[in-house]
């Protein structure tokens, strides 16, 4: 990689004189987010500040890598860092300098921004339990690894026409989204021998889809071979005029699927000539001794080895204190083979941990990490922050989990929740059970902030699918129609998915009351 560094180091003070332009009005927004979006930065709505986002490829980030992380918040004087739906963290509130910085260092420690945003392949998605899963088929962590690998050794180089997700799955609750990836993977066994079921032409956001599933299987080693066709495919055939179509998604609606498999298939015969693709990989073999507990709690996570466990930790909104940051960084440090790897939900997995450190874990983060599916739900940064955002995605979480916490009700009745501060879906809410999408609409000739409603989205083999789009709510009515909603579910004695499909009625009494007459 010393090659590679040595390219992206010398980006780096031309990047860097590129926001002082912009930070002196020389260059507009728009110019300036075309140049920052591929070096990992953008700037904040206020336009003074800036956000830097580090690829931990796959969510997987060493020791090293976080106490890294933790230095420089420290010495940026940061109240906390932030979680993302992609398996990454974000420091926001900096300098340019500071981002530039931090850039450098990160870059001398094969520790990477660049390609995490901007028109590039993002980081590869993966199952977070992958390699420890209870039932999952095989540890797909090698094969994710690789393709992280692959994309960095030319990340400079990529001319794409937007944005381009991978994402590996290793058992059927497709913790990854593979299902609704532009390139997604599988894992099959198939006596002993490792494939992958293999979907294309997904993707969240504007005009969401589900991604098409390829006939047949691959065999593992063979998985840069697709990578390497989609991404020639998305390069000849997208959009390169047109930024809101410019996603391999559009070039499905456009030819229709049955022509772009097609398609695929003659950028993929084309691919099988290059030569280097076949993957060699190893997968980790866990060794520790493990320890079992009596505990019960919904965060705590039988794997499959006897006696060894993992914790998921989830901050409000993927909102994790720099204290409460430093003190986990501290206690797994000392312990032996464990593993921090990051959810697609704003939180984490501590993995690998005997029974009396996993009880320890719990209690250590009890405070700060939800206790309900409720609590664990998932909110985009939106405004204030984001230059994108319609609406304030964090404050509405809070709001929410606070007006629960006011009328005491603490039963685990809803799902978790998706709010996605503008329809670029950070949040993924066309996926979740409940998903909000945040928008200004105009009411009686007066703009207010709503919010869309999403029910019934699902993510797995064979259940994905997008939620139905129900109407509008007042933002600040969320609260009290999700605890309205929570009340009847619990009177009827069904669960979520049911009561929607079969209490339809009860459903459609609560939304008159709630819904956005045009």
């Amino acid at each position: 990689m010393e090659q590679l560094n040595e390219i992206l180091l010398s980006e780096v003070e031309g990047f860097r004189k590129a926001g002082h332009k912009f930070l002196n009005g020389e260059i507009t927004r728009a110019e300036f987010k075309g140049i920052s979006g591929g070096m990992g930065v953008y700037a904040h709505r206020s336009g003074k500040e800036f956000m830097i986002r580090f690829r931990t490829p796959s969510g997987i980030a060493s020791i090293d890598e976080l106490k890294f992380l933790y230095d420089f918040a420290n010495k940026f004087n940061l109240e906390s860092i932030h979680f993302t739906t992609r398996q990454a963290v974000q420091l926001h509130g900096i300098s340019i300098d500071e981002a530039c910085d931090c850039m450098i260092e990160g870059i001398n420690n094969n520790f990477y921004t660049r390609g995490s945003g901007g028109n590039f392949p993002r980081n590869v998605a993966m199952s977070p339990l992958s390699g420890v899963e209870v039932g999952e088929v095989f540890d797909v962590s090698p094969y994710a690894l690789a393709v992280n690998k692959h994309f960095m050794k030319k990340i400079n180089s990529y001319k794409l026409p937007r944005k381009f997700k991978v994402a590996f799955s290793s058992s059927d609750t497709d913790e990854s989204h593979a299902t609704v990836a532009d390139l997604g993977f599988m894992a099959v066994l198939v006596d002993g021998e490792k494939y992958f079921k293999v979907y294309i032409g997904g993707g969240l956001g504007r005009s969401p889809r589900a991604s098409i599933p390829l006939e047949g299987l691959i065999k593992a080693e063979d998985i840069l071979f697709h990578v390497e066709a989609i991404t020639d495919l998305f390069i000849n055939e997208g959009d390169y005029e047109n930024k809101s179509r410019a996603r391999i998604r559009y070039i499905v609606e456009r030819m229709g699927e049955d022509q772009f498999v097609k398609c695929y298939e003659g950028y993929l015969e084309k691919s099988l000539s290059k030569e280097n693709l076949k993957v060699k990989v190893e997968s980790k073999v866990y060794n520790k001794k493990g320890s079992n507990t009596s505990m019960k709690n919904p965060r705590l996570i039988s794997q499959n080895k006897e006696g060894l466990y993992s914790v998921y930790v989830h901050p409000t909104g993927g909102i994790l204190k720099l204290e409460n940051f430093k003190e986990i960084l501290d206690f797994i440090e000392a312990l032996e083979d464990v593993e921090l790897r990051l959810s697609m939900s704003e939180g984490f997995y501590i993995r690998n941990l005997n029974g009396e450190e996993a009880e320890k874990v719990i209690s250590m983060t009890n405070s700060y990490s939800g206790e309900n599916a409720l609590q664990y739900s998932v909110a985009c940064i939106g405004v204030p922050i984001c230059q994108m955002g319609v609406l304030e995605s964090q404050k509405t979480l809070n709001d929410v989990i606070n007006y629960f916490k006011e009328k005491n009700f603490t039963k685990d009745i809803l799902p978790s929740i998706h709010i996605s501060g503008c329809p670029n879906s950070c949040g993924v809410h066309e996926i979740g059970q409940i998903g909000f999408c945040g928008k200004k609409k105009r009411v009686k000739d007066k703009l207010i902030d709503a919010f869309e409603l999403h029910l019934g989205g699902a993510i797995g083999i064979e259940k994905t699918r997008l939620g139905k789009y129900y109407g509008d709510l007042k933002a600040e009515e969320v609260p009290e129609f999700l605890y309205k909603l929570a009340l009847e579910i619990e009177k009827s004695g069904k669960s979520f998915d049911d009561f929607i499909v079969q209490k339809d009625d009860i459903l459609n009494k609560i939304l008159e009351k709630y819904l956005i007459c045009s």
